[in-house]
């Protein structure tokens, strides 16, 4: 990891875009990255029409892009082929506080909030590299060879990451 923060955003063209809660503003691309290859679940946010649709999904971040598989047909494809926009959302290190009344009660954690547009991946060599990227992903050191059979009964989507805010709540 060579360079800045800032560096990276452009050469990812990534825009960094801050928060509200200034104090909990995560302001390195670096460490929002972090989070990205760490988390579990990412959870991509689409627009059918005036109807908003959430669906959690495990996947996989590299270099200014999301991975995440999908079976051939279904609700989240059709909408992703009419409006590619997305939202996107990752978490970990959650924890409840339950100190004083329970008004006072809070999240501890380290979250991530993105955009981007998610396009379906044609070209088998990178649908191979997203896949073993989650499966490594999901159990790290593991390697599994996808036969060609196997890449064709699925969907690899590739969401290209606009923009970018990080959180952390300690």
């Amino acid at each position: 990891m060579e360079g800045t923060s800032e560096e990276l955003g452009k050469r990812e063209g990534i825009a960094l875009v801050p928060v509200r809660r200034r104090d909990k503003e995560i302001r390195d691309l670096w460490e929002i990255e972090k989070i990205l290859r760490k988390a579990f679940v990412c959870r991509i946010a689409l627009c059918e029409e005036d109807k908003p649709y959430c669906v959690p999904m495990v996947y996989c971040y590299e270099g200014g892009v999301i991975y995440l598989h999908s079976a051939k047909e279904g609700r989240k494809l059709d909408v992703l082929r009419r409006n590619n926009k997305v939202c996107f959302e990752v978490e970990m290190d959650v924890e409840v506080v339950t100190e004083g009344k329970p008004c006072y009660w809070t999240l501890r954690y380290r979250s991530v909030l993105g955009r981007g547009r998610a396009y379906i991946v044609e070209d088998p060599n990178e649908k191979r590299k997203a896949l073993e990227c989650m499966v490594d992903r999901v159990s790290p050191g593991y390697r599994y060879h996808f036969t060609e059979e196997e890449l064709e009964s699925v969907v690899v989507i590739r969401i290209e990451v606009e923009e970018l805010s990080g959180k952390v709540s300690e």
